[in-house]
């Protein structure tokens, strides 16, 4: 029994719906879900961006000028540690040296250490000391041959101070071993802290180690003073407890996956707020070099916490209405798109799809209905045609028709409604929400660039004074009578402790190389060496620094190292600075954090300016420089800090200069203009990839369908019609192909019956 019509249809609206899964419903499903979940982001972050007393970009940078001091304090205890292992290890290689001497020339080289000793291990007795008294009872000396038991140890003295004991071992042939000690207060080297600033060490449970910026209550003038060292203190204080407590987890687990910059653990802080100010620190504990290597400083579990009393802005916060004005927008934008999609593309090709199925099941009563425009309406047309060639089975094969009425294709109708999104994004991404010249950059980003250049500056600066010192330390060991293999072997054993030298060599008076390590010497030259401690030479591709030591006596002779330029454009990696140039006194560019081209110039006269004003005026000493320009919606941080102190690396007259734009920053406009360029973007980007799925998926393969059908109602009859998708478009086609074999039956079938009689006779 035939079931009825109308469950037929219901069969056939089923299968219909199977065959859409991967048609025209989905890319417009997901255009709709996308529009809507791109308006409601678009009313969430537009109308929620907050800034508070304290701007992000603010405690952002107090967090890199903690992560600037953990790193100058790891560089610095790490350096004193390899620099007495190497000491005490070339003077074991030598003939035995008296204490004294040892201890005298060390000092000679080194100016680090508070206090240095020399005992003997099996008695306990004191040989030779210099400087301040060390607490030697801390050092059990049952233990030193254990694992880690040379590893430095940090001792507390009776007046509460924290010392730091570095210990090494003195081998001398036929003689008991001796320990070398010597003793450092944990202070941070050349750490510029401007005005109103502390930074302190703090130990793994709180404690306060050191500080610098907060004097004694007992040093100040008056009871306000006194009053505001105390409150300092207490917050200091409190700030240290809590840092302690956050740095304790893994390093892992507080960085986004990806994130570079700073290796180890650190963050920021707000605290109490005092006339209009309100305290902010950053801290950050020593790391290695490198994610997951430890060195002897990251074992003593120490972290460093800078504060600064900052004034604080009014809080200010973005429209909400603009951003549910921008959102409504969308919504309209959206429905209006997915309405003209719905209504000129999708339903006439859901009906093209029943049309053609009703027509291969032999339904040839009623007449194909014809949308309006596009492809559709022309499909619908031969359809039409073909209809009445099915059902008059007797008449010829037409011939092809004429030029046929052009109409609005499916292309144009995409590309319309990516004008009408563009109508949204393009104003989102050029014109709303735009950050001008009336952009507030708080004065304390301008004052951080200019510290964290100054610390940079003297970090490179004590990197080639420690560079010079340790060819010293290396020269007093040598004379003209060391045989040339004693010579090799100890720049040799220098090369691998210090990674700094490109190449080590000693040169004679007359210009020869005596011994030599590394890489090829490149600033030999033909004169003998150097009299500079440190210079620049100039006569390759790029710049090489030269550091000279000369050797005991009156040969001339003199310990040569190359430092690495490479070596200097490590030192210049640190976040937050943007771009850092390191210049000669005729602002040529030497090292870089980025790309650049040996002894280029600047390039830019505001920079060149300030490098100039930072430098030595008349009455007045070098000091480090910083200024906002602003040009237009553009606005630049920018700050100097030439070469100052003494050392060895003083006369080369170089300056750090730094500067980064003000876009990059947590700063309220910025913050909006970010968040509306995005939204705009994402809207281009939803837009352009269901549209462009549209166009892949459907309009090209109607397109190409429309022309096979009306070519197949104009009597081609050959051609076989393949779908390239199980979609609405593939089923049309195949009915089409249903029907070409249809018509191909139907004429085969007339031919016979015209030659039957003919047949007969």
């Amino acid at each position: 029994m035939a079931a009825p019509r109308s469950t037929r249809r219901r069969k056939a609206g089923r299968r219909a719906d199977m065959s859409l899964l991967g048609g025209i419903r989905p890319p417009i499903t997901v255009l709709s879900v996308l529009l809507l979940a791109l308006a409601g982001f678009t009313a969430v972050t537009l109308g929620s961006v907050r800034e508070g007393r304290l701007p992000a970009a603010v405690l952002t940078s107090q967090q890199h000028f903690a992560e600037d001091g953990a790193v100058a304090l790891r560089a610095s205890l790490d350096e004193s540690v390899t620099d007495l292992d190497r000491a005490a290890a070339l003077f074991s290689t030598g003939k035995p040296v008296p204490p004294d001497a040892v201890l005298d020339k060390i000092g000679s080289v080194y100016q680090k250490w508070r206090g240095t000793a020399v005992v003997e291990i099996s008695s306990g007795r004191l040989l030779a000391a210099r400087g301040e008294n060390l607490p030697l009872t801390a050092i059990d000396r049952t233990r030193l041959a254990g694992e880690g038991g040379l590893a430095p140890r940090m001792v507390k003295l009776s007046n509460g101070e924290t010392r730091l004991l570095t210990l090494s071992l003195l081998s001398f042939k036929d003689q008991p071993q001796q320990l070398l000690v010597a003793s450092s207060s944990l202070r941070f080297p050349g750490i510029s802290l401007g005005n109103f600033r502390a930074i302190a060490v703090v130990g793994s449970d709180g404690t306060v180690l050191s500080n610098d910026g907060i004097p004694e209550p007992e040093m100040v003038l008056t009871d306000l003073q006194r009053a505001d060292v105390k409150r300092d203190t207490k917050q200091l204080r409190s700030f240290a407890k809590t840092a302690a407590k956050r740095t304790k987890a893994n390093p892992l687990t507080t960085k986004e996956p990806g994130s570079g910059g700073f290796p180890g653990v650190s963050g920021s802080l707000t605290g109490g707020e005092w006339g209009g100010e309100r305290a902010a620190a950053g801290y950050a504990r020593l790391a290695g070099p490198e994610p997951g290597v430890g060195t002897s400083a990251t074992s003593l579990e120490l972290t460093v916490v800078a504060m600064v009393n900052v004034a604080q802005n009014p809080a200010r916060t973005s429209d909400a209405f603009a951003g549910l004005v921008l959102a409504g927008a969308l919504l309209l934008v959206g429905a209006l798109v997915v309405a003209l999609l719905v209504g000129t593309v999708q339903r006439p090709l859901i009906t093209l799809f029943l049309e053609s199925r009703r027509l291969t099941r032999g339904d040839l009563t009623r007449p194909v209905s014809v949308p309006r425009g596009s492809e559709a309406a022309r499909i619908a047309a031969a359809l039409e045609r073909l209809r009445g060639q099915l059902a008059d089975q007797d008449a010829p094969p037409p011939a092809p028709s004429g030029r046929r009425k052009r109409r609005t294709g499916a292309r144009t109708l995409l590309a319309l409604c990516g004008i009408l999104l563009l109508a949204w994004c393009v104003p989102l991404g050029l014109l709303v929400n735009r950050a001008g010249a009336d952009v507030v950059v708080p004065q304390q980003l301008v004052n951080d660039q200019r510290e964290r250049t100054d610390t940079l500056n003297d970090r490179i600066r004590r990197a080639l004074n420690e560079g010079q010192a340790d060819l010293q330390s290396v020269a007093s060991l040598m004379g003209d009578d060391t045989p040339r293999q004693h010579m090799t072997a100890v720049l040799e054993r220098t090369a691998r402790q210090h990674l700094r030298y490109d190449s080590l060599y000693v040169l004679d008076a007359g210009g020869k190389v005596l011994a030599q390590a590394g890489g090829a010497p490149q600033a030999t030259g033909a004169k003998g060496p150097r009299k500079e401690p440190i210079a620049l030479h100039e006569g390759g591709n790029e710049p090489v620094v030269v550091a000279t030591a000369q050797l005991p006596g009156d040969s001339g002779s003199a310990v040569v190292g190359e430092l690495r330029i490479d070596f200097l454009n490590s030192l210049l990696k640190r976040p937050g600075l943007g771009e850092i140039r390191v210049v000669d006194s005729q602002h040529r560019v030497i090292a870089s954090n980025n790309g650049y081209r040996a002894f280029e110039k600047l390039g830019d006269e505001r920079l060149d300016a300030l490098v100039e004003g930072s430098a030595l005026k008349v009455g007045m000493a070098p000091r480090p420089g910083s200024v906002l320009y602003r040009s237009g919606g553009d606005h630049v941080i920018a700050a100097a800090a030439p070469f100052v102190g003494g050392g060895a690396a003083k006369p080369l007259d170089w300056t750090v200069v730094s500067w980064q734009s003000a876009k990059g920053l947590a700063i309220h406009e910025y913050s909006l203009q970010n968040r509306t360029v995005l939204a705009g973007l994402l809207g281009f980007a939803v837009g352009a990839a269901c549209l462009g799925w549209l166009q892949i998926i459907v309009v090209a393969p109607l397109r190409e369908l429309a022309r096979r059908a009306e070519a197949l109602a104009d009597g081609d009859r050959r051609t076989v019609l393949y779908p390239r998708n199980h979609d609405e478009v593939g089923a049309v086609t195949r009915s089409l192909e249903i029907i070409r074999q249809q018509l191909q039956q139907q004429r085969k079938q007339a031919g016979g019956r015209a030659s039957a009689p003919a047949g007969r006779n």
